[in-house]
């Protein structure tokens, strides 16, 4: 997503170094939704403004 459409894509090469806050496994990108997916952990976390919001309070469950 860009700038004009809501805020500054994520960069990709994040999911590199970002795991799970919960399970400690890697997490994948989902583009459309716009979240982190860990399917270890069943949760999906945001990410606003280009910056993935990594707290267990903030993740949504998968269902």
């Amino acid at each position: 997503m860009s700038a004009k459409e809501g805020g500054p894509e994520f960069d990709r090469r994040m999911l590199e170094a970002l795991i799970c806050p919960q399970t400690h496994q890697r997490l994948e990108y989902d583009a459309a939704a716009r979240e982190l997916i860990s399917r270890s952990a069943g949760l999906a976390f945001p990410i606003r403004a280009g910056i993935p919001i990594l707290l267990i309070s903030e993740g949504r469950e998968l269902d």
